[in-house]
């Protein structure tokens, strides 16, 4: 006897259901799918039956600019070490740290993990000594000063897709542009009140006053924030204890006492006490004793670490390897070099909007920023290429 077949199911009924069963299950103060916004409607052929914030998190995944992720400096470049931290693992690191957090917190994950797998997308080259050298060109041809958060909203929001963007979710955006994880918060609570127009002006707002503060308008957005220095403050130590830069007894003493002095119990105990803390609140923090523990560790990375002489013996020519690149396509694109790679590379095939809305600075910026360790090397001059380094370590060598 033949069985009878059913009929398939709606999907989009699914996804109601989902949604539904979603807003009974978290938190209070979690971010549902259904408050997800968007610039422009989707129909099933684009977001379908996922959720809004799954819809983000795999649209950033496939995007152009996270596959990039894969060669792009954390702190440490020019090394040749497989062990070293890069861009793609701190996303992923920040992502599930998030989620795991979030879980107990009683969180959007979806959310969670779409705001930081598109958090650092916009980072350029050579992490943050990068950013610095190109914040300075920017500057010196009038378009404000580079910051990679605003970069990376820029990026999903006005680049990829040859300038169509992905039309992410609002609160995924917002997450992204507010996550700045170098900023000491003992406390987040979210800013809810906040629209397409908001973002606009405090992407202007961050890139032309120094200082300027950007709040989540999600709890959500507000975890990730803190979780960008959980996942890179110990990874971090190791990274430099591994290339000989410190010693596991240089950490300090007083933080050691209440974080560890090894990654994983750092990250355990930052985290356990972000749940500890934020459970059942509006608000993401950390208790006081973590807090001024964590301050005073990540001015510790900073004095020691970031800040190190021994990690920048090609700093100088670097910075001037950005001027000559930023130089160089600003001409090509003003003299109508259309056989540079600037044309055959970013701009072919490039939306109208995108074309009309970017000056040729602008341009040039988006092009540099998107380039991997790599390419941004293989596109300067052979004689002044910076060489990786054969030693897996610094050991009594020059680092760079």
């Amino acid at each position: 006897m033949n069985a009878v077949k059913s009929e398939p199911p709606d999907l989009r009924s699914i996804r109601a259901l989902l949604d539904r069963k979603e807003e009974q299950n978290l938190s209070p103060y979690a971010t549902p799918n259904s408050r997800a916004v968007r610039r422009r409607a989707e129909d099933l052929l684009t977001e379908g039956y996922r959720q809004a914030f799954s819809a983000d998190a795999d649209r950033i995944l496939h995007s152009r600019a996270f596959t990039r992720y894969i060669d792009k400096t954390q702190v440490f470049y020019l090394i040749r070490n497989d062990h070293i931290t890069h861009r793609v693992l701190h996303v992923q690191l920040v992502s599930k740290i998030g989620r795991s957090i979030g879980r107990f917190l009683g969180l959007n994950e979806d959310l969670i993990e779409a705001i930081a797998l598109g958090h650092d997308i916009g980072h350029t080259p050579f992490g943050h000594d990068g950013e610095r050298f190109l914040s300075q060109l920017c500057r010196e041809h009038g378009i404000g000063s580079f910051h990679h958060n605003v970069q990376s909203v820029h990026f999903l929001d006005c680049v990829e897709r040859k300038g169509k963007g992905w039309n992410l979710c609002l609160q995924t955006l917002d997450g992204i542009l507010c996550h700045d994880g170098e900023v000491h918060t003992p406390e987040l609570a979210p800013h809810r009140t906040k629209s397409f127009i908001d973002l606009q002006a405090e992407m202007t707002a961050k890139a032309s006053q120094i200082g300027t503060e950007l709040i989540p308008m999600t709890l959500e957005g507000c975890l990730v924030r803190m979780v960008d220095t959980v996942a890179y403050i110990g990874r971090d130590i190791e990274d430099a204890i591994r290339l000989g830069l410190i010693g596991r007894p240089d950490l300090p003493a007083a933080s050691v006492a209440v974080l560890g002095d090894s990654n994983g119990t750092i990250v355990f105990r930052l985290a356990t006490d972000i749940i500890r803390t934020s459970h059942g609140n509006d608000f993401v923090a950390f208790s006081p004793e973590v807090s001024e523990a964590l301050r005073q560790l990540k001015r510790f990375n900073l004095e020691r670490i970031y800040l190190n002489p021994h990690m920048k013996p090609h700093s100088a020519l670097l910075q001037d390897l950005f001027k000559r690149l930023f130089d160089r396509f600003l001409e090509d694109l003003e003299t109508r070099r259309v056989d540079s790679v600037i044309f055959k590379g970013f701009l072919n095939g490039m939306s109208d909007d995108y074309l009309e809305r970017h000056r040729s600075a602008e341009v040039v910026r988006d092009f540099i920023a998107g380039m991997t360790d790599r390419y941004f090397l293989d596109l300067c001059p052979d004689d002044m290429r910076p060489g990786y380094l054969p030693n897996d370590n610094y050991g009594g060598v020059n680092p760079r």
